[in-house]
């Protein structure tokens, strides 16, 4: 049983169409704020935490010059209000 605020996996994600949604905005996100040009391939893995709305532990593959890598994006969600953003943003390893 998870506790309340503790971070799990969350099931069926990697093929789920709303991650990829969440995935593609935190790399639209990135790109703005560093002005870079990185692509989104594939969501593998999402971990979620209940807060004042989900945090999404997102680890994705993305390409940018050419190369794949991987990429972990935190992005805070809270539905009810229509909010969205991209809390953190860091390279993981390369793919």
């Amino acid at each position: 049983m998870a506790k309340v605020g503790g971070i799990h996996e969350k099931e069926g994600s990697a093929n789920s169409v709303e991650m990829d949604e969440l995935a593609r905005f935190a790399v639209d996100q990135h790109n703005k704020k560093q002005n870079a040009l990185l692509e989104f391939v594939k969501v593998v893995n999402v971990k979620e935490q209940v807060v004042s709305g989900t945090l999404y532990y997102i680890t994705l593959e993305a390409t940018g010059g050419g190369q794949k890598k991987l990429y972990e994006a935190k992005v805070w969600v809270k539905p009810w209000m229509n909010f969205k953003e991209l809390q953190d943003f860091q390279l993981a390893s390369d793919a």
